[in-house]
């Protein structure tokens, strides 16, 4: 495997005085599935277009299997893009839809029709070939749209945003098919959303962007439990923020003061310096235990429930407690909120399971 099989050196992308990509540099792998993460107006999109090559970089180059491709033209780099109105042609059939990208690579009828008949059986369209666009579901037409670009065998499908028009069921079938199919024909995935479940259940890697920045690089599992900085703590899934300010380090621990809770010894992997008040600690809400007693864990908190959630797999708490400013948000498989006399409860928080941030 190319460990650098794309390379962004350096890229920024502006529109007058907008920088929609702002000095990007990174590394994308072989057969990797490779997500673009953020909000709207990120620039995730314009990258995507940047290596698509429907824009140009204002700074910057882009190497793709070790040949530059910055200047060349959509049609002579070994991509192609799936976009998330799928463009399909309504006048003709999947086949012809299909064959439409073959046209101008000088392929024999049987080559095109062996092709066409192959990318058919890998997106599971056998038998729909005379059918039309309106005659399709919204998921048999995004696999019309992904046909239509692995026909041609790129070395790099670009994907924005492809399952945002569909139902939420649908569109978590189509992660699971579409994860599949990359694994099976082992080709680099390079896939934009705003979606955080959708990018973590799917990708390698996630590259987390705003304004036109990377934010973080890491894998799913990493963005979620050692996030980078606030905004990354904040996007990925959802959290609770304590005001806090650091001490004197301590090897690699360093001393916390948090809130009205007293100071604890937090472990130190962004090495944010001492005596700093511009600090805050993070905890994701599974990450505490609600209970009717007691616990002795590293912090344990007494609340009182002023709301909840039942999302089916899991219950969530907002739970308001003396001590700190907020109201907490506390999630759990086990309770309901009859479990709990007078809507009294105890936040139990173990020192493991806090993140410490910088608030820069």
């Amino acid at each position: 495997m190319n460990s650098s099989f794309i390379q962004i050196n350096e890229i920024s992308k502006h529109f007058g005085s907008v920088r929609a990509v702002d000095n990007v540099s990174f590394q994308i792998h072989e057969g990797e599935f490779f997500s673009l993460l953020g909000p709207s107006g990120c620039g995730k999109t314009t990258l995507l277009r940047l290596l698509a090559g429907f824009e140009y970089p204002t700074t910057g180059n882009l190497l793709l299997d070790g040949i530059d491709i910055t200047s060349l033209p959509p049609d002579k780099r070994p991509t192609n893009m799936v976009f998330q109105n799928y463009a399909i042609f309504p006048h003709i059939n999947v086949e012809k839809n299909i064959q439409f990208g073959l046209r101008k690579l000088g392929l024999s009828k049987e080559q095109i029709e062996k092709r066409v008949k192959d990318v058919l059986s890998l997106v599971k369209l056998e038998g729909y070939e005379e059918r039309f666009s309106s005659q399709l579901s919204g998921g048999q037409r995004q696999r019309v749209a992904l046909a239509r670009a692995l026909v041609r065998q790129p070395k790099v499908l670009l994907l924005d945003e492809p399952l945002g028009a569909l139902d939420k069921k649908l569109r978590d079938e189509m992660q699971l098919e579409l994860r599949s199919l990359q694994k099976e024909i082992g080709i680099t995935f390079v896939f934009v959303t705003h979606d955080q479940q959708e990018a973590i259940s799917m990708s390698d890697r996630v590259a987390v962007m705003s304004e036109g920045k990377i934010q973080q690089l890491s894998a799913p599992n990493e963005l979620y439990k050692n996030p980078q900085n606030i905004f990354v703590s904040d996007f990925i899934g959802e959290t609770n923020f304590l005001k806090a300010s650091t001490k004197t380090q301590d090897g690699e621990y360093i001393n916390v003061s948090i809130e009205n809770l007293g100071e604890f010894k937090i472990k130190n992997n962004l090495n944010i310096s001492e005596n700093s008040f511009d600090a805050v600690c993070s905890i994701r809400p599974e990450a505490m235990k609600i209970d009717t007693v007691k616990s002795d864990w590293d912090i344990c908190l007494e609340g009182k429930i002023r709301q909840t959630s039942y999302l089916g797999e899991m219950t969530k708490f907002y739970v308001e407690t003396k001590e700190l400013e907020k109201i907490i948000t506390v999630s759990s498989q086990h309770f309901d909120n009859q479990s709990f006399k007078n809507n009294d409860c105890f936040i139990s928080i173990s020192l493991e399971d806090i993140s410490l941030l910088d608030k820069k």
